[in-house]
């Protein structure tokens, strides 16, 4: 799958192949993720979507070598960012890699960020370890990127330490942070969870102006699809360690292919309904990922599951076209309402039970 979404025949910035991603408990190997490649073009924002637990932010964190050893590890594939497969570098050029050419926005700033060291420190740190700043010119740089994230008076906030600050503003210091060495990447891993709606958006269209702005490629992980819907050129749909769907983000929010991208879609309230109509949830828990067989993960949660789905895990193929790819046996069968109560596909021969 290469989705190159037009940018011809250039490599892309990032491309993940067969990642595979393990961690070793008491219960057994869990394989959080089991075998996703996706690519990320320059200046592209990529959304990858799930519930908790299908694998997103180990994904994520697999890119950058992040995963804890033990109990995880990297157990196969390639991460090839620039030309290099980000696996086999050093660890002194992966340290190089992280917040240099890639940054990263961790999904609680308040316990990313050091809460004894001033917000200063934290952005002056990162230049002159990546950049060989020396003080002064990183601490010139520290007030333009706070400038540039919307922080006002910001050579009195570099002198203040995170607690001192809103959820907010400790958003935007993690941001600062990510931009501050320039790089070609962002992963953002649940950017607005912890946040307010006002201050989500403000959030959201801050990395959306500052991305496009600096042609910076973005990788959002998040459940939220609204955030699909607004920001991300492409979407990653993940369930059980796995991408059951993957395309540009309008056709996968107008046309889903997969049952899964149906029912989060269900789930979310939409003010082009009825305010009396009820909302629809994913039924079920997600699967034990130490237990799987050898069929469909997401069969025992299916409405639409057939016999197939028990024997055997569909692979992504085209759906709806040569970009729009899903995991699914019925997916060219599969479609979702225009308006008006979702059209439903029986069941024949349904085995969601089993």
């Amino acid at each position: 799958m290469k989705g190159r979404n037009g940018a011809g025949a250039a490599a892309p910035l990032l491309e993940v192949r067969d990642l595979h991603t393990e961690f070793r408990t008491g219960a057994g190997i869990v394989p959080a993720v089991d075998g996703i490649s996706y690519t990320v073009e320059r200046g592209e924002t990529v959304a990858i979507v799930g519930e908790s637990g299908s694998g997103k932010t180990a994904g994520a964190l697999s890119i950058l070598r992040l995963i804890p050893d033990p109990p995880g590890r990297v157990t196969r594939g390639e991460i090839l960012f620039g030309g290099h497969d980000l696996l086999r570098l050093s660890d002194e050029a992966i340290r190089r890699v992280r917040g240099g050419d890639i940054g990263m926005i961790f999904q609680e700033p308040m316990t990313s960020l050091n809460p004894v060291l001033t917000i200063g420190r934290q952005i002056t740190e990162t230049l002159e370890q990546h950049r060989g700043a020396d003080r002064a010119a990183a601490q010139k740089r520290a007030v333009e990127l706070l400038s540039m994230v919307g922080i006002a008076d910001p050579a009195r906030r570099l002198k203040q330490y995170p607690h001192q600050l809103s959820g907010g503003m400790r958003q935007r210091i993690m941001i600062a942070i990510a931009l501050a060495c320039e790089p070609k990447l962002i992963i953002a891993d649940e950017p607005t969870t912890a946040l307010d709606v006002t201050i989500q958006a403000q959030i959201l269209e801050l990395m959306k102006q500052l991305t496009q702005r600096l042609e910076v490629a973005l990788i959002i992980i998040t459940h939220n699809l609204g955030v699909v819907a607004r920001y991300a050129n492409r979407v990653n749909v993940m369930y059980a360690g796995r991408i059951v769907e993957n395309g540009p983000a309008a056709e996968i929010y107008h046309n889903p292919r997969h049952p899964y991208t149906m029912a989060l879609l269900r789930s979310v309230p939409r003010l082009d309904r009825p305010r009396q109509a009820r909302l629809d949830p994913v039924e079920g828990q997600p699967p034990d990922l130490t237990r799987l067989d050898a069929g469909c993960s997401f069969r025992p949660r299916c409405r639409f599951a057939v016999e197939a789905c028990a024997v055997s895990r569909p692979a992504l193929q085209p759906a709806a076209g040569g970009q729009h790819l899903a995991a699914c046996f019925r997916s060219r069968e599969i479609g979702i309402e225009s308006a008006g109560p979702t059209r439903r596909l029986e069941p024949a021969g349904s085995l969601a039970n089993t």
